[in-house]
């Protein structure tokens, strides 16, 4: 938490004046959590946002400035345009640093699996995993090595407890990273003989 993030509080508006914000440059969103009454409704500028992510990472705590009250808080939820790739909507989560939370973290598979030298195709059928951590020892991401992976392998939750030193809340048998056998058009020679000499339909 190199730098602070300023967020100024604003009236809670309907859509057009949320609109109005993000056209000059401000995205919307709330804070809620620790030592928060109620749920504010926030604004912070767009490319301070952007350039804080850059520098600091997007699972990390921010420290906010809010009209000059700091704030530690995680970014619970992002609404995103689809279409500009931006920022729509956060919501900001306040956290106590010395209790543990529950989040979210996206898998990284890292090294190359054994079996891709044979044609072997890696598949990840699940992005994230859910971890308890305190707010300080959030990672931006799990890396997972796949390296010893054969075609047929699977590795699951169960297999990378250990390797962590936080509680992995997913379940065991989630996979995270699988080797499939290559997929090969093969095609049927004998047939399209066949149906070569099949005489022409009078």
């Amino acid at each position: 938490m190199n730098t602070v993030l300023k967020v100024e509080k604003r009236e809670a508006g309907h859509r057009s004046t949320l609109t109005q914000l993000r056209n000059g440059g401000a995205v919307p969103g709330v804070l809620y959590g620790f030592k928060q009454d109620e749920t504010t409704p926030v604004q912070v500028n767009a490319a301070e946002l952007t350039r804080y992510i850059q520098k600091n990472g997007r699972n990390g705590v921010f420290e906010l400035d809010v009209d000059g009250q700091k704030v530690n808080a995680v970014v619970n939820e992002v609404q995103m345009d689809a279409l500009k790739g931006k920022v729509i909507h956060l919501d900001f989560l306040a956290v106590d640093m010395t209790e543990e939370l529950e989040v979210e973290v996206p898998i990284a598979l890292v090294g190359t699996a054994a079996g891709t030298r044979e044609g072997g195709v890696v598949m990840q059928p699940i992005r994230e995993v859910t971890i308890k951590v305190k707010p300080s020892d959030i990672p931006e991401v799990l890396e997972v090595d796949v390296s010893a992976l054969e075609i047929g392998d699977a590795l699951d939750v169960a297999s990378i407890r250990d390797k962590f030193n936080f509680e992995i809340l997913s379940e065991d048998e989630e996979t995270l990273a699988t080797v499939t056998a290559p997929t090969l058009a093969v095609e049927d020679e004998e047939g399209e003989e066949g149906a070569a000499e099949e005489p022409a339909a009078e």
